[in-house]
């Protein structure tokens, strides 16, 4: 199987990229791109490279992610996370391509009676009712790969965490170098999803030719506030945690109160591999230490 990995210098691109390494398998041939060696947003340079490769599958991890930054430069966020996926859903459906995308659980309204009415979850049948533009966006450009007819599989993740790149565990170990104390807020609510089974468990569902959206984070459900105690508790930093509501942070972007995902869906799939949010962030903070 030959594949393109898009975004291949992100925090989840590098994550497939050690994927990939560590199997050492001949099941697949994979060319990766870094945003910087190609823009999505140029189709008919990315015309080009697909051309070149002819891919049974390209795995998009490329994407415009500044939450706050997108309510300013709408345009360049569009254009990343809508536009260029049409082209490339089109691309895939005029070479029987099959698609791998991300998306996010900021395509949920993220009401704080939602917490109430999903236990477990917004399933993936819920409607979308982006609440920030990097949520719309990401909103459209799911809608333009399902109207393109082509082969797909949509993974909707939540606080996307990894060893690589930045994210919310990363960055509160490099605060706890410099503080003693930190203000997190404890009214949004939500389950982290971190890489390495994010990956894992994406390539079993290619390996077994699933297609459609499907949801994945850990098991549980936390906010903020304890999600950073629990960091410093794990990697014993001693820096204590103030909790606050998110009127006292304010951010140029609104942000979900209730973003949790039910994960019914992809568990009934065989081997996919589930575990808590704890368990996941244990075993991240010592992937963290051996890079």
């Amino acid at each position: 199987m030959k594949i393109i990995l898009f975004g291949a210098s992100g925090q989840l691109g590098l994550e497939w990229q050690t994927y990939f390494t560590s199997r050492k398998s001949e099941e697949f041939n994979a060319v990766t791109y870094t945003s910087s060696q190609l823009d999505i947003t140029q189709r008919e340079k990315v015309a080009h490279e697909v051309g070149r490769h002819q891919p049974d599958l390209i795995i998009n991890c490329a994407a415009y992610t500044k939450v706050d930054k997108a309510e300013e430069e709408r345009d360049k966020a569009r254009k990343v996370n809508a536009e260029a996926m049409k082209s490339i859903a089109e691309l895939c459906s005029d070479f029987a391509i099959k698609l791998v995308h991300f998306s996010t659980d900021y395509v949920f309204a993220g009401r704080k009676a939602d917490r109430a009415r999903f236990p477990k979850g917004y399933p993936e049948d819920h409607d979308a009712e982006p609440v920030n533009w990097y949520g719309q966006t990401k909103w459209e450009g799911e809608q333009a790969i399902r109207n393109s007819g082509c082969e797909h599989l949509i993974m909707r993740v939540s606080w996307l965490c990894g060893a690589y790149g930045s994210n919310f565990v990363t960055t509160m170990l490099r605060l706890a170098e410099d503080h003693q104390q930190l203000r997190v807020v404890d009214d949004q609510w939500g389950s982290p999803t971190f890489t390495d089974y994010l990956v894992k468990n994406t390539y079993q569902l290619i390996e077994q030719e699933q297609e459609g959206t499907y949801h994945f984070s850990s098991e549980g459900t936390i906010n903020w506030a304890t999600f950073a105690e629990a960091i410093f508790d794990l990697s014993e930093k001693d820096v204590k945690v103030n909790s606050i509501p998110s009127s006292e942070y304010p951010t140029e972007a609104a942000r979900p109160f209730f973003s949790k995902l039910n994960t019914d869906k992809i568990k009934q799939v065989d081997r996919i591999q589930t575990d808590g949010w704890k368990t996941g962030l244990s075993r991240l903070l010592k992937q963290i230490n051996t890079i």
